[in-house]
């Protein structure tokens, strides 16, 4: 989890560009980032559920304000691709682009950034982080600590080997 907070804590404002699939991990670090711009293709998912495991990289945390109580729980839960429109449509990024000009526009806001009032960014940052994010330190421990029984259990050697497989997985709660 230090990637995950260290983007929370850097000064500066954090830009992700999503080409493709974010799924996983790759989600939790793109919604870590203070801005998203998405490819028109990009699709967004918390999969762990898929293969036995929960959210984490701080999900439970990044997911929850941006979307809402029922739309994250729905993410957790079922593991669903949210497209890029969709994505926009629920606040998980702020933008979406033609797949050819998202990294045109991607870097024409990083410019846009870099000529602003960067001692602004980082107190606006640490305020929103303040309020958004007070607990995140507590939710990163509570999610790797959730995350490695998981790892230890019946059902995640099962998904793991399902999706090897190609496989839809057999679950037993073990």
């Amino acid at each position: 989890h230090p990637a995950i907070a260290s983007i929370r804590r850097l000064p500066k404002p954090v830009v992700a560009a999503v080409h493709g699939a974010a799924v996983g991990i790759g989600c939790s670090l793109a919604l870590a980032c203070d801005l998203v711009l998405a490819g028109e293709s990009a699709f967004f998912g918390l999969a762990f559920v898929n293969i036995g495991l929960m959210p984490d990289g701080g999900s439970t945390a990044f997911v929850p304000p941006a979307v809402g109580k029922a739309r994250a729980f729905q993410m957790a839960l079922l593991g669903e691709r949210i497209p890029a429109p969709r994505a926009l449509e629920w606040g998980l990024v702020n933008w979406v682009h033609p797949d050819g000009q998202l990294m045109e526009e991607a870097e024409a806001l990083t410019a846009r950034l870099a000529k602003g009032p960067t001692r602004s960014y980082a107190s606006s940052k640490r305020a929103l982080n303040n309020f958004i994010y007070r607990e995140l330190d507590d939710q990163l421990a509570l999610e790797g600590e959730l995350q490695h029984a998981l790892g230890r259990s019946q059902d995640f050697m099962e998904g793991v080997t399902a999706f090897v497989q190609k496989r839809e997985p057999v679950f037993t709660g073990r």
